[in-house]
């Protein structure tokens, strides 16, 4: 239970969320204890991590059976699993006895879920296949038990889970932009890179940072401010409270033999966000995934991958075009930057920082969907 303190605290936090709810917005950034307030972390565990959709995979790194991807959401542990059926299933990979789990975080290939601290074994399907000297207790039905499963999706290849059952589908949402997407032919495309790190970040820091191109400037000067400017102006449509488009310029325009791309596709990057913090970027004949997943109020892993085309995939000559790519979407920068902003979040000095115009479309979409998250649609006002 939260002291009066704490709760006065918390309450203090969401109101000042709940204004980018209003008509007129603050141009300001979060309150610095919203990347470090641990009332707020378990609030958005339970609002947000419990209820969202989550970007975790590529179809081709859960192509056989048995293959599997075992993340961590907000301190949830979840496996995704291709099952003897062909079927992807989302399981709880805690076993039924005595609480161990059952995979390790990461990526591998499995033909049964296994206990190491008693030997019961669970099929693909979750399903419970054996425990050892059970027959004698009398209370124990081994049918009845099972892994419990949560809800998974795929769309366009990539594979989303969210915690929450009865979900509303993510497809329904991610099908509103879809008309801007269907030149990558991104269902054709196959994965040729990919990657897992971690972050010492609030999520929210991460979330922000993708959805401005301003940061450019200063992180990405040698990288990135070559290829997308910093100082260019951010296009932005919100297709719903989940999924919105970003499009940045790009400094010269893409070519895409492989790809029928428009004159706007080849001359701007143009990103799929989801939220609470996945996106999709697409850079001509190059998109790149990223699923920002969040470990504890300080620390996310970041995965993610490099998509093409077949035909691509398939020619030698584009395999270092491709590594340039992957380096300069994937690289140290935005972690080192993120996490000195994680620490400038505990100075005493700490305080809301004024937008530029530059970030401003961007960041109070992701606020706005924060706050309708958090406190509803209440709008602002105290």
């Amino acid at each position: 239970m939260l002291s009066l303190d704490n709760r006065a605290e918390l309450d203090d936090l969401l109101d000042d969320i709940r204004d980018y709810r209003s008509d007129h917005p603050p141009a300001l950034s979060l309150p610095p204890s919203a990347y470090t307030s641990p009332e707020l972390w378990q609030l958005e565990r339970e609002r947000i991590f419990s209820r969202s959709w989550m970007l975790v995979a590529h179809v081709d790194q859960i192509a056989e059976t048995g293959d599997y991807v075992a993340v961590s959401i907000a301190g949830e542990r979840i496996v995704v699993v291709r099952g003897d059926d062909g079927e992807l299933r989302a399981i709880s990979p805690i076993c039924r006895h005595r609480l161990m789990p059952l995979v390790e975080m990461g990526a591998g290939r499995i033909d049964s879920l296994t206990c190491e601290y008693h030997l019961w074994r669970y099929g693909l399907d979750g399903r419970l296949r054996g425990a050892p000297h059970m027959a004698g207790n009398k209370d124990f039905n081994a049918s009845d038990c099972r892994l419990p499963q949560v809800a998974v999706a795929t769309w366009n290849g990539l594979v989303w889970v969210n915690l929450d059952r009865d979900a509303e589908p993510i497809g329904a949402h991610l099908d509103l932009a879809h008309h801007e997407f269907v030149n990558y032919r991104l269902a054709d495309m196959v994965q040729v890179e990919s990657w897992s790190d971690e972050w010492n970040v609030n999520w929210k820091l991460v979330s922000e940072n993708g959805h401005e191109n301003y940061h450019v400037l200063g992180l990405h000067r040698k990288s990135l401010e070559p290829f997308v400017p910093g100082g260019g102006d951010l296009d932005i449509r919100e297709y719903s409270p989940w999924a919105l488009r970003l499009s940045v310029p790009f400094a010269t325009p893409l070519e895409a033999m492989s790809l029928r791309l428009n004159d706007a596709q080849k001359a701007n990057l143009s990103v799929l966000w989801t939220f609470p913090s996945s996106a999709l970027v697409a850079a001509g004949e190059r998109v790149a995934w990223f699923g920002f997943i969040p470990l504890a109020i300080d620390r996310v892993q970041v995965l993610g991958g490099v998509l093409t085309t077949p035909e691509l995939a398939a020619d030698s000559g584009a395999t270092a075009q491709t590594a340039q790519f992957t380096t300069e979407m994937v690289n140290t920068e935005d972690r080192l930057g993120l996490e000195a902003v994680q620490r400038g979040t505990s100075s005493r000095f700490a305080e809301r920082g004024h937008l530029s115009p530059k970030e401003q479309p961007g960041l109070l979409a992701f606020y706005r969907n924060l706050a309708r998250a958090l406190v509803g649609d209440q709008q602002g006002g105290r």
